[in-house]
């Protein structure tokens, strides 16, 4: 189950104490329930893949053809659609839903969300440049990015040349993101540390795609006090 992703929306951030007294920063998302709409199958499309719907959505926002769509399918309209690639399709059946439980074996995701967007922003906020100086002939352009090109040749601005332009509202990928706990109950997960993105941000969360072996908080608190009960038993 973990070859599909969830989305959720982020809460926002508080922290989580430990019985040795460490405290960590975590985020808190809310997650939704995803209903497979759709199994695609290698005969028909060329590639397996479950196409999965979140969230709801009022009748009247919806065209024709996607309300026969969902009419056909016998299931509830859904605000996305999204599809996830898998390798086995017999573990998915059209209607089947899933929700925080695919994440109960899981202590490292991915999490993708959008940036706070920041509006139009110079380069020394945007990319921390150092401006020009202060004094020896610089007339009103100190924190103007200097020369934008060469002469004749090339005689063209370079795409991708850092200047001043649109800050944030981008989306970014965090890998390797710890599990903190989770509460099935009320659909809550707890990431360790921050998440792009504002309150009520949609996040997407899967299990991580790198396979690290790097230890959770909790294996670290175990460790640290198993070493301390080894030096207690030599004296003895």
């Amino acid at each position: 189950m973990s070859e599909i992703a969830l989305i959720g929306k982020k809460i926002g951030m508080t922290r989580e104490f430990y019985k040795t007294g460490q405290s960590v920063p975590v985020t808190v998302v809310k997650m939704e329930k995803a209903r497979v709409i759709q199994v695609i199958e290698q005969e028909k499309r060329g590639y397996k893949a479950v196409q999965l719907g979140f969230g709801k959505i009022k009748n009247s926002k919806l065209s024709k053809a996607i309300k026969g769509f969902y009419t056909k399918k016998n299931t509830e309209p859904k605000k996305k659609l999204k599809e996830f690639k898998v390798e086995k399709t017999e573990n998915y059946k059209e209607g089947n839903e899933f929700g925080i439980e695919i994440f109960k074996d899981i202590k490292f995701v991915d999490v993708r969300s959008k940036t706070i967007g920041k509006g139009f922003a110079g380069v020394m906020k945007r990319y921390n440049f150092s401006g020009l100086r202060a004094t020896h002939g610089v007339s009103v352009s100190h924190r103007s990015h200097g020369s934008t090109g060469q002469r004749q040749d090339p005689g063209k601005v370079f795409k991708g040349k850092k200047m001043a332009g649109h800050m944030g509202n981008k989306l970014r990928t965090l890998q390797n993101i710890e599990i903190i706990k989770s509460d099935p109950e009320n659909s809550l997960l707890y990431l360790k540390g921050s998440i792009p993105g504002s309150k009520n941000t949609e996040v997407l969360v899967k299990k991580a795609v790198k396979n690290i072996e790097k230890l959770t908080i909790k294996e670290k608190i175990e460790v640290a006090e198993k070493a301390k009960k080894i030096p207690d038993k030599k004296k003895k």
